[in-house]
């Protein structure tokens, strides 16, 4: 066997390769920035400005996310994790009943993100069925754990279901965009939260 034939033979796979640094930052950079222009302009904004947004060429935003959909999604699933690491922080805190507030309030704020389509893609997941394996699952878990040690603490009322909360909360994020009041959102929001509060 050639010597050449042998390196083709040992060579790792380009797809099993790690990605490189710089490659991880510039992906990271363009979902930040992705989720900022979506969040102010609407899911429409051009590819073009959000990748000078993010300091890098349009070739590097296609080699990542080659349909504005790939770029949607992933903006919809890093809002989801960082919601996840919320919530387990969360539940280590000593006031129940805030946490859970905090983390819903975290909620109407990924909401808000490219302008409704999160709010859809989260409430589309929750009508998935909990036997189905979703991208929220993970964080649904972790929010019914809040929820929980709310009620426990006596800062929730009993028979309130998590999906519920979450539902309330997107629906108030897709109502607050059709409002021309920039308050919309945070008074449903504490309205909502008044009627779930032990009294």
């Amino acid at each position: 066997m050639s010597v050449h034939a042998v390196e083709v033979a040992t060579a790792e796979p380009v797809s099993a390769r790690k990605p490189r640094a710089d490659a991880l930052r510039n992906r990271a950079r363009l979902v930040e920035a992705a989720r900022g222009l979506f969040a102010s302009r609407g899911a429409d904004t051009s590819m073009e400005e959000i990748a000078r947004t993010a300091g890098v060429g349009i070739g590097t935003l296609y080699r990542h996310f080659p349909t504005r959909d790939d770029l949607v999604e992933a903006v919809f699933r890093d809002g989801i994790e960082q919601l996840q690491a919320q919530a387990d922080e969360l539940l280590t805190s000593d006031a129940p009943g805030e946490a859970l507030a905090t983390w819903l309030r975290a909620q109407l704020t990924q909401a808000a993100t490219c302008r409704g389509l999160a709010a859809e893609a989260m409430l589309a997941m929750l009508d998935a069925g909990p036997g189905e394996p979703t991208a929220c699952e993970e964080m649904r878990r972790s929010g019914a754990e809040l929820l929980a040690r709310a009620q426990a603490a006596g800062d929730v009322r009993a028979g309130i279901d998590i999906d519920d909360l979450v539902r309330m909360v997107q629906a108030i994020g897709l109502a607050a965009e059709e409002s021309a009041d920039p308050d919309t959102a945070n008074r449903l929001f504490d309205f909502m939260l008044d009627g779930v509060r032990v009294r």
